[in-house]
């Protein structure tokens, strides 16, 4: 691969990574959230939009820490430990804050991906052969897969106007 197109597969990958490339992006999922709205889970669905969303947050925070430092990384016990027990935010000020960490570790991400750019098709060192783009592509498919989901669940709670 010559370097115009690394160049073309790094800067595909840092828009695939926050998403709205084709569906709304998280950041406009969660736009004008409320704690009431974040915390209903409705008739028939097993979550609320803030399980999801911790869910999200906390999946991120293991594929960066995978990413970042394998060697060192501490697999989770699936799915016990990413998922939240709560159905509810404590208030308005903790949803907010779990918002704001799932937009910094997408920002996290991006930079991780620009600055080991050189890296991205080689195995993670302490993996198994897994790559930062692998992990970086698997955020992204993550991330939007349950972007559709708080879609829905916003929809059915009458709280989405797109």
């Amino acid at each position: 691969m010559d370097n115009l197109d690394k160049k073309r597969t790094l800067n595909q990958i840092l828009k695939l990574i926050p998403g709205s490339q084709a569906h709304t992006s998280l950041d406009n999922a969660l736009s004008d959230l409320t704690v009431d709205v974040a915390s209903k889970v409705p008739e028939g669905m097993p979550y609320s939009i803030w399980q999801l969303l911790e869910h999200i947050r906390i999946a991120q925070d293991d594929i960066l820490n995978f990413s970042e430092d394998a060697s060192n990384y501490k697999p989770m016990n699936w799915p016990d430990d990413y998922w939240p027990e709560q159905e509810a935010p404590a208030d308005q000020k903790a949803l907010e804050k779990s918002i704001k960490l799932v937009l910094s570790g997408i920002e996290k991400m991006q930079d991780l991906v620009e600055d080991r750019s050189e890296l991205l098709f080689e195995p993670i060192p302490g993996g198994k052969g897994q790559t930062l783009l692998r992990e970086a592509v698997l955020l992204s498919q993550h991330n939007a897969y349950h972007i559709g989901q708080i879609v829905v669940l916003r929809r059915l709670l009458g709280e989405w106007n797109e």
